[in-house]
C-alpha cells in the first residue's frame, strides 16, 4: 500500500472510532441545519478534525478542502477532500449507513481514495494505476451490458427541489427497465457499492467534490466510467454524476440526453 494511502487508511479508521463512539450514544450528537434540509453535527466536526490532524502529522504541507471547515490552502500541489461522515442525516437518526470519504489529490488529479464504512468495517481504498480493494481484495464493477436487470442507485434532489420534475423523468426511465433502484443516503457508499459490483449503476444531481472524490477513483479503478449527465467529464464543476460499467453507463446517459435541459446536461 502506498504511503499516503496507508496515512488516508488510518486517518479514516481513527474517525471511524469518533464516529461510531457517539453513534452508540445518541444523547451525544448534537446537530444543526447549515441549509434547508442540510445537517451537520458536532461529530461531522470531530471527525474532520480527526482526520486532518492525523494527516497533518505525516504531510504537514498539505491542503485540504473539507465539508464542513472549507479550504485550508497550504504551498505545494496536494490537496486532501474530505467528507468526515457522508450520510449525516442517517448517522443523526441511527440508521447505520454512512462513511467517512478520503480522497487525495495532485495538481487536480485524484491519486489515492478511501471510503471506510465503520459500521459494516469495510475499507474501500484505490490508488491511481493499481486497481481498488474492499478490505485488501481486489473488486471489479458489474459485468451487465444493458439496464434490463439491474439494481440501480441514485439521490434525491432534496437541496434542490425545482430540479424533481425532471428528476423524475429520469427515474421513470430507469424503473421501467431496472430490476429496482436504491436511496440509501451516501453518495460515497453508493459509489463505491458501484466499483464492488453490488449495484450496476448511479446517478445523482447537485453533489460536492467532497462527496465524490474518492468514490469517483474507486469506480474508475474497478473498471467502471463516472461522466456528467451529458456523458461529458464536467461532473466534479457541475455535481451532476453518473457512474457504472461501460455499457451500463452508456445506456444510461443515452436515455437521459432527451429528457432532460441543457442545462442539466453538464
Amino acid at each position: 500500500m502506498h504511503a499516503m494511502l496507508n496515512i488516508a487508511v488510518r486517518a479514516a479508521r481513527a474517525a471511524g472510532r469518533v464516529a461510531m463512539k457517539s453513534f452508540q450514544q445518541p444523547d451525544q450528537v448534537e446537530f444543526a441545519e447549515k441549509s434547508l434540509n442540510d445537517f451537520v453535527t458536532n461529530i461531522d466536526k470531530a471527525c474532520e478534525q480527526t482526520i486532518i490532524s492525523t494527516i497533518q502529522k505525516s504531510y504537514p504541507d498539505h491542503g485540504f478542502l473539507a465539508e464542513e471547515s472549507g479550504e485550508h490552502q497550504a504551498q505545494g500541489d496536494y490537496l486532501w477532500v474530505i467528507d468526515p461522515i457522508d450520510g449525516t442525516t442517517n448517522y443523526m437518526r441511527g440508521i447505520p449507513h454512512f462513511c467517512i470519504s478520503i480522497a487525495l489529490m495532485h495538481k487536480g488529479i485524484t491519486q489515492h481514495a478511501v471510503v471506510y464504512d465503520p459500521v459494516r468495517e469495510e475499507m474501500f481504498t484505490a490508488s491511481r494505476g493499481a486497481g481498488a480493494q474492499l478490505n485488501g481484495y481486489r473488486i471489479r464493477v458489474s459485468p451487465r451490458k444493458d439496464l434490463e436487470g439491474t439494481l440501480l442507485a441514485t439521490g434525491f434532489p432534496f437541496k434542490l427541489k425545482h430540479l424533481l420534475p425532471d428528476y423524475q423523468k429520469v427515474f421513470n426511465k430507469f424503473f421501467e427497465q431496472a430490476a429496482d433502484v436504491r436511496r440509501a443516503g451516501s453518495a460515497a457508499l453508493d459509489l463505491a457499492y458501484v466499483a464492488s459490483g453490488r449495484v450496476d449503476g448511479y446517478w445523482e444531481a447537485g453533489l460536492q467534490l467532497w462527496d465524490t472524490a474518492a468514490g469517483e477513483l474507486l469506480v474508475r479503478e474497478a473498471g467502471g466510467v463516472v461522466t456528467d449527465f451529458g456523458g461529458g467529464m464536467n461532473h466534479q464543476k457541475s455535481g451532476n454524476i453518473v457512474a457504472a460499467s461501460p455499457r451500463v453507463l452508456q445506456t444510461m446517459v443515452t436515455q437521459m440526453r432527451p429528457l432532460l435541459p441543457k442545462s442539466l446536461l453538464k
